[in-house]
């Protein structure tokens, strides 16, 4: 009785306890995950290395551990021992980078319940922590029942022939003396059909013979058997063997020796008691948890993980035997296209259909990978000739080239592919990854759809001195040109920014958007007067808008790092502002996260000074980056944009939590505004609308259009303001 109340008075302290301890060596990671989980509603303490996970698991009660593997001093999978030594009384969760076999398969065994990769998705996390809490309360209320149902002896005979546990009791020479009701539900078997027989004939004949011995275990104590994974025969002759899923059970045993003393005094071995638990399901969660490590979510492909793991094997095949391997980079052709016009939605279907065309072209033994994107990598092992690996690009090209239908569209696709040749292009899988990536860029300069072999006379510093030389005739020749896109305000709709954004007409590889050159335009430094001409674009348009007289509205100018690194960046931006005499408060910097990392003190300061003069700074695509919390008081922002790929995850119909949410409710807390891109329909606008989203973008209202668009877009309605109107 009195056990009983401190049991309670045990798990009433425990209630009012964190219900999680996260553990990670990096304290950024840490913050974004506490954040996260706190606006979720669960009390989250943090612990920074293993040390202090252990440290504070010795203190405290948790329900659930939230466990990186990869740490400095005490790893996460000496932290997992510990929990299981220790017995404490929690579920793990491993949130790690560290995706190799062995490790999953290590951090399984020490007793972790689930498993997530690095970088998580925030959706799949939450619904992986919730299950987590949901299965430790479980246990936990049948631990309790148990307990409370005394110590009598028929109540113990209740609880073995109802225990989800096939338990049996051995005479000494190994025949069945007890089975309890459960083995005809895991094996088919009434347990009148089993009393009386040698426990070998249950025992799968591929188990060694360690098996049976573990089986009819007779050492007692520290040395008995412990969660020994082994594999029984299922009875073929039930008429229950219908329902069950295959030939055999793995099953987890624990079994130990019983001893009785004769008159002598001496212990005499009389028999084995043990308990087989049926973990086909933990086998699947395991095996589940192993494919979502090394697959593209999106395509179900090979990730880079399992491509790099396959391309060992395939490099020591190759070295040992003398052969040669072929492998083939391909990038689909203006896919940003179909993303900006139709959604992603219909970008992700026709990644999925184009990874199948693909795949219906190769042999069993050839690995096709997603890189992410609409980037894919093959390995074509084995290759006969190079006249072969050419036939299976011709043949890849012309499936991809076939019409896709896709949700009442019918679209038209092609593929850039450049193959690289081991050991002729490269000897490691990093410069045969190379190779074929500039034989790739060669196709796209010279039209796209096509492939090319890797051939010495190619290579990255040429194709780099081409797209610089081709900015500076780009700069000289005005083949930029300047979009902008409506910001919107969600409740009357009215037209209130626009944010200005860089494209070029290239007078050989066509319209070009800024992923597509920024790179070398950052490397080369020549972000810097490409930043210089667009300010001074943006302000001879707005001067343009005043002469109509049009009301005023912000625009916002995307700023790189570089262009923030110049020591005058400030002086140079007032001077062309004055230049054109325009007021300060037209003017909105959108700068990245990424931008900020470095935390450079004098990156800082001109800000602050941007600030004073009047400029308003907003972080773009805020979420994504690494350090989202850290530096939000030391810069004077004043608005955050939330990334598109959050709003994507805000879906009609379905009552979740989205990242959206944390931001909206971060922004509010630290009295900034919000703004919501990458708005697609009406439920993402309602949602936005209801976060307190100040004002928002995306194809839903308009696309980036070019500036004579968007004057007559401004002049439209002028009485009233120029503004959408929307279906209702």
């Amino acid at each position: 009785m009195q056990d009983g109340i401190a049991e309670n008075i045990r798990v009433a302290k425990k209630t009012d306890q964190p219900d999680i301890l996260i553990v990670d060596d990096q304290l950024s990671l840490l913050l974004s995950l506490q954040a996260l989980l706190q606006i979720n509603g669960y009390r989250v303490e943090l612990a920074e290395g293993g040390s202090e996970a252990i440290t504070k698991l010795q203190d405290a009660d948790y329900q659930l551990l939230l466990l990186d593997l990869q740490m400095p001093g005490i790893d996460g999978l000496e932290v997992l021992d510990f929990v299981r030594q220790a017995k404490l009384d929690l579920e793990t969760i491993v949130v790690s980078g560290e995706t190799s076999f062995t490790s999953i398969k290590d951090a399984m065994r020490l007793g972790a319940y689930d498993f997530i990769r690095k970088p998580y998705n925030p959706e799949e996390l939450l619904t992986t922590v919730s299950r987590g809490i949901e299965h430790y309360r479980e246990t936990r209320r049948g631990l309790q029942t148990e307990h409370s149902l005394g110590e009598s002896e028929q109540l113990h005979r209740f609880i073995v022939n109802n225990s989800p546990d096939f338990i049996y009791m051995l005479d000494a020479q190994g025949v069945f003396t007890y089975v309890n009701n459960i083995v005809e539900d895991l094996l088919g078997y009434k347990s009148n059909e089993l009393l009386g027989r040698h426990f070998s004939s249950i025992i799968h004949p591929h188990n060694a013979t360690e098996m049976h011995n573990f089986f009819s275990e007779q050492r007692a104590g520290d040395r008995a058997t412990r969660s020994i994974e082994i594999r029984l025969l299922v009875n073929q002759s039930s008429e229950r063997v219908q329902s069950l899923d295959s030939s055999e059970l793995i099953v987890e045993l624990n079994a130990m020796g019983i001893y009785e003393e004769n008159e002598a005094g001496e212990k005499i071995f009389v028999g084995t008691l043990g308990s087989a638990r049926d973990i086909a399901e933990r086998k699947s969660s395991e095996e589940h948890i192993s494919h979502q490590a090394y697959h593209d979510l999106l395509t179900q492909l090979p990730n880079r993980t399992l491509f790099d793991d396959r391309m060992k094997q395939i490099f020591a095949h190759a070295s040992r035997n003398q052969q040669k391997f072929a492998m083939l980079f391909m990038d689909l052709d203006r896919f940003k296209l179909i993303n900006d016009t139709l959604g992603h939605v219909m970008g992700d279907l026709v990644l999925q259909q184009v990874s199948e065309r693909i795949l219906g072209c190769l042999r069993a033994e050839d690995t096709l990978s997603r890189f992410g994107g609409d980037e894919f990598c093959l390995l074509l092992p084995d290759i006969p000739s190079k006249e072969s690996v050419a036939a299976v690009a011709e043949k890849i090209l012309k499936a991809v080239r076939q019409p896709f239908s896709i949700n009442n569209h019918e679209l038209y696709l092609s593929l850039s592919l450049g193959i690289a040749i081991y050991p002729d292009a490269g000897k490691t899988g990093e410069d045969l990854l190379q190779s074929a990536d500039i034989a790739m860029y060669h196709v796209k300069e010279k039209g796209k759809d096509g492939y090319c072999f890797y051939t010495d006379s190619m290579n990255y510093n040429s194709n780099f001195l081409s797209v610089e030389r081709d900015i500076h005739s780009a700069l000289e020749k005005k083949q930029f040109q300047v979009f902008f896109q409506p910001k919107v305000d969600p409740y009357s709709h009215m037209i209130v920014g626009m944010e200005a954004l860089l494209r070029w007409q290239h007078p050989e590889r066509g319209f070009l958007y800024p992923e597509d050159f920024l790179d070398v335009a950052e490397t080369s430094r020549l972000m810097v007067p490409i930043g210089s001409w667009v300010l001074r674009r943006v302000c001879e348009e707005i001067v343009r808008w005043q002469k109509q007289g049009l009301p005023a509205i912000k625009v916002s100018l995307n700023v790189s790092p570089i262009q923030l690194k110049q020591a005058d960046f400030v002086e140079s931006f007032i001077r062309t502002l004055q230049e054109f005499k325009l007021q300060a408060n037209h003017f909105v910097i959108e700068i990245t996260e990424f931008s900020l990392n470095s935390g450079e003190q004098g990156v800082i300061k001109r800000l602050r000074e941007l600030s004073n003069y009047g400029v308003s700074v907003t972080i773009d695509g805020f979420g994504r980056g690494p350090s989202s919390l850290s530096y939000l008081q030391d810069i004077p922002v004043d608005t955050l944009k939330i990334d598109r790929s959050f709003v994507r995850e805000i879906e009609e119909g379905q009552n979740r939590t989205c990242i959206a949410d944390g931001i909206a409710m971060m922004a509010k807390g630290l009295n900034l505004n919000v703004v919501g891109t990458g708005v697609e329909n009406l439920h993402q606008l309602d949602y936005l609308r209801n976060l307190g989203c100040h004002e928002v973008q995306g194809y839903l209202y308009s696309e980036a259009i070019s500036a004579q668009e968007t004057l007559s877009l401004l002049k439209n309605r002028p009485n009233e303001g120029p503004h959408f109107i929307l279906p209702n």
